[in-house]
């Protein structure tokens, strides 16, 4: 059995069908990859958790841009894990911060209290990695009950921030889930497990392809495999 676990970030139901089809553990399904990921559409979710036997994840980012976020947009987001809950996914991935980089903990807490009503896992996701303090924030996101923290030490990739990533995975335990993500390949994957001992990585997978396919950047069943094989 494999120490470590792999989630493939799909920014389509095809792509997510593939990362099942290589033996990916689980799909975090978002759209727009390109700025970093932003909610996928209302049928996007339903015809994957119809299509996918293993878990998924969605992410819900109402807009490109920073953490920092408006009333309407909060209710939004509300509403979009009322609507994962519905639609049977096992968790969501969300984050917020304030205007000084740290958690808003107001925001978190309401939509924490709706994902577990509704029965979802709750990823708190890279704005850990723009916040004023990457070990503040995992604290409070393990006081706010988050299950996972989606993060690439505050490095632009994880590979970067392995440093950081051990000691995240040393103060964190049992408590919380670290899942070192970002720049995460089949190259530097097993290095990257073996020095922070994380039991969990994302990873996007892709390979890109011409164009005139019309599958460019979408993950990779030969990635995803490779990735598995170094796992």
């Amino acid at each position: 059995m494999r120490k470590c676990r792999l989630e493939v970030c799909s920014n389509s139901v095809i792509s997510a069908l593939a990362a099942q089809e290589a033996g990916a553990d689980r799909v975090e399904l978002c759209s727009v990859l390109g700025v970093g990921g932003v909610t996928p559409s209302y049928g996007a979710i339903k015809t994957a958790r119809e299509a996918l036997s293993i878990d998924l994840n969605v992410l819900l980012r109402p807009r490109e841009g920073n953490f920092v976020y408006q009333p309407q947009e909060i209710l939004e987001v509300e509403d979009d894990i009322r609507m994962c809950a519905d639609l049977g996914v096992n968790g969501v991935v969300l984050g917020a911060l304030d205007f000084m980089g740290n958690v808003d903990l107001a925001t978190m807490e309401r939509w924490v209290k709706v994902a577990k009503a509704g029965g979802l896992s709750v990823t708190f996701h890279r704005a850990i990695d723009v916040s004023r303090d990457v070990f503040q924030t995992l604290e409070d996101a393990i006081q706010l009950g988050c299950d996972c923290v989606l993060t690439s030490g505050g490095f632009p990739t994880a590979p970067e921030g392995t440093a950081v990533l051990q000691r995240m995975v040393e103060l964190a335990g049992d408590r919380i889930m670290i899942m070192p993500g970002s720049g995460v390949n089949p190259q530097n994957v097993a290095a990257l497990v073996q020095a922070t001992g994380a039991r969990f990585v994302h990873s996007s997978a892709r390979k890109n392809r011409p164009a005139e396919d019309g599958w460019t950047g979408w993950t990779d069943v030969d990635v995803v495999r490779e990735l598995l094989r170094q796992l």
